[in-house]
């Protein structure tokens, strides 16, 4: 049976990533992943662990080409807030710290958007009310 899941991104520079989501209000695992080439990003109350990866170590494990995410999406995070208020603060942070609004947060059976981080991995924030 599976026990955990780990995502991995490749990131251009591992320092300014941290640096970005530091920004947001996320947190790191500091005894795993933590150096220039890697960090450990922990997502959610269940700490998801999210690996920030430098390009090259990424492509040393897949041994596949980085996709150019201002051509296509390789994946779309979808992660939770506790309120719209929350989905709106987080918004504005990643803003003020050099992400790019993908689709403005709105109403569409649940209230949410899209940004994309400094290498342009898209971030889905939702508030379900239901």
């Amino acid at each position: 049976m599976v026990k955990d899941i780990w995502l991995n991104l490749p990131v251009k520079d591992v320092v300014k990533s941290r640096a970005f989501f530091t920004a947001l209000g996320f947190s790191f695992n500091e005894k795993q992943g933590n150096s220039d080439h890697s960090a450990c990003l922990l997502v959610g109350e269940k700490k998801v662990p999210v690996m920030l990866f430098s390009e090259t170590v990424f492509k040393s494990f897949t041994k596949n080409e980085i996709p150019d995410t201002n051509l296509s999406t390789e994946v779309l995070l979808s992660i939770g807030a506790d309120s719209r208020e929350e989905v709106d603060a987080l918004f504005k942070k990643a803003v003020e710290a050099g992400g790019k609004i993908i689709s403005e947060p709105s109403e569409n059976g649940m209230y949410g958007g899209v940004f994309a981080d400094l290498d342009g991995h898209q971030w889905n924030v939702m508030y379900m009310n239901f």
